[in-house]
């Protein structure tokens, strides 16, 4: 296999491909809105309470009058945003200390090993509470909780495939032959570990947005009058037999968002 082979990503599957489009779709619909509409996602409009989908508001308003177009825009945005930071949070450390556990072992795979093991003591959704109660309705909290969460799959996977690869004879040829840490892992481990750390990016992002999204519609997560799904669908759930169709928009964005990237992730069997 050649050099520049080994640093191609395998070619998406079906459902994966659909799993892009879809996240586009939601994407382009998230930053177009903002620079197509001037529509405020706070802006009250009290004479405009709960109006029918028109031209004027393609997708009508919510029990304040709000835009709920705007108001979608921004909670992708927000969701997104938030799953991106985590996972980037959560994966560089992981990656980083999976890989120096796995290859170094000894009493430093110890120490990082039981250093997991203490944070998988606590339950992930309950460490997120406990920092959303320290600092409630701060984004930087919420933030913080969910990548202390997400960081250990990515250590636990990255430790356990590292440790293989590195007796492998094409790793062992290249360290005999005097290259450094550096090569060794750009030529022979990240070209295995990336199919592995891409799919817990994408599994990652989903379950941080269901997590923001949650803790959001238990009212324990960011405060109003953000434009965020959870606080979204608690917020109109009052007015579920007077306008079905604005409750079901925010579950119909969150639905798709996560749907996205679950196929995203998923591998067609071979």
């Amino acid at each position: 296999m050649t050099p520049a082979r080994r640093w191609m990503l395998p070619a998406l599957s079906g459902r994966q491909r659909l799993g892009a489009a879809l996240l586009v779709l939601l994407l382009a619909f998230a930053w177009l809105v903002p620079w197509l509409s001037d529509a405020d996602p706070a802006r009250q409009q009290l004479t405009r309470i709960l109006q029918l989908p028109s031209l004027a508001e393609p997708l009508g308003t919510d029990h304040l009058g709000r835009s709920l177009l705007a108001r979608l825009a921004s909670a992708v945005q927000l969701s997104f945003g938030m799953a991106l930071l985590s996972v980037v949070s959560a994966a560089v450390p992981g990656l980083v200390l999976g890989v120096i556990a796995g290859w170094r072992g000894g009493w430093l795979d110890r120490v990082l090993g039981s250093l997991a093991d203490a944070c998988l003591a606590l339950p992930g959704l309950l460490l997120v509470l406990l920092l959303v109660a320290i600092a409630p309705g701060n984004f930087w909290a919420l933030y913080v909780g969910i990548s202390l969460v997400l960081w250990i799959e990515y250590f636990r996977v990255v430790r356990a495939r590292t440790r293989i690869l590195v007796t492998t004879p094409q790793l062992e040829a290249s360290r005999l032959l005097g290259f450094g840490p550096l090569y060794l892992f750009r030529r022979h481990l990240w070209p295995e570990l990336a199919p592995q750390v891409l799919t817990l990016a994408a599994f990652g992002a989903a379950s941080a947005i269901l997590a923001m999204a949650a803790l959001g519609f238990v009212s324990v997560g960011l405060r109003p009058p953000t434009a965020e799904l959870g606080l979204m669908m608690i917020e109109l759930l009052p007015y579920y037999h007077e306008a079905p169709w604005a409750m079901a928009q925010p579950i119909v964005v969150l639905f798709v968002l996560v749907l996205s990237l679950n196929l995203l992730a998923g591998r067609d069997p071979r």
